[in-house]
């Protein structure tokens, strides 16, 4: 979620918002973030919105998947990783790419549909619905957040509920996945 992205992506201030609405759940959770950025010398860095405190990699990309060999090591650091958590843009490449190659390593992927978006929302829709035939889990920021407490005792509950209490946007996004 670049700037120069800003002005091209369709609903791009409402990822940015269920953006940061992840990552605060996943700071909560103790839950380490990977974040790639797309040729940050020509687009620009991750927006200002989006606040990367305490996240375990930045690392610049030319490649459309994130899957690197600096990710494969950070992910091989984790223990027990079985599935990953993706959104940002654009979902027909970097997102796609992203999670066909994590697919055919055997991690399960998770696709937030309301923070990932693409220029064209026909490219969104395709992808969506080519991730989903292939068995990539297309799902939504407050069921990933849920999903991660799996129980109301559980002892974050109450900080990921504070997170959901507002509704992410109803945008644009909603009519095309």
């Amino acid at each position: 979620m670049q700037e120069r992205f800003r002005p091209a992506i369709k609903y791009f201030g409402d990822i940015i918002s269920v953006g940061q609405r992840l990552l605060q759940g996943a700071r909560i959770l103790g839950i380490p973030v990977i974040v790639t950025e797309q040729y940050p010398k020509g687009l620009g860095s991750t927006v200002q919105e989006i606040d990367l405190t305490g996240v375990k990699l930045v690392l610049p990309k030319t490649k459309f998947s994130m899957v690197l060999p600096e990710v494969e090591a950070a992910l091989a650091e984790i223990p027990g990783v079985r599935s990953v958590v993706l959104f940002g843009v654009e979902t027909h490449v970097c997102i796609q790419q992203t999670a066909l190659e994590l697919v055919g390593r055997g991690v399960e992927v998770h696709i937030v549909a309301d923070a990932t978006s693409s220029r064209s929302m026909m490219d969104r829709m395709f992808a969506l619905e080519r991730l989903a035939r292939t068995g990539i889990i297309v799902t939504t920021s407050e069921a990933v957040l849920l999903q991660l407490v799996a129980d109301k005792d559980h002892p974050k509950f109450k900080e990921i509920q504070n997170l959901i209490k507002a509704s992410a946007p109803e945008s644009g996004l909603l009519s095309k996945v």
